[in-house]
């Protein structure tokens, strides 16, 4: 994987953990704030996805 793009997908990863810490711990303030961790959640999920697909595009791209 591309280093840049692996340190931006451990960032991700890492924060990613901590928000999903802070909600397993029933750290959410209100039902606002939880439904605020989860959207945060699932854009860092999707983040990742779409790294993901970027490498796997470029390493197919760079095959051929």
């Amino acid at each position: 994987m591309n280093p840049l793009l692996e340190s931006l997908n451990k960032k991700l990863d890492e924060h990613l953990k901590q928000l999903i810490q802070i909600v397993s711990d029933g750290g959410a303030k209100s039902h606002d704030h939880y439904k605020e961790l989860c959207g945060n959640i699932r854009g860092l999920q999707t983040a990742q996805y779409e790294i993901a697909d970027l490498v796997r595009r470029t390493k197919e791209y760079d095959d051929d």
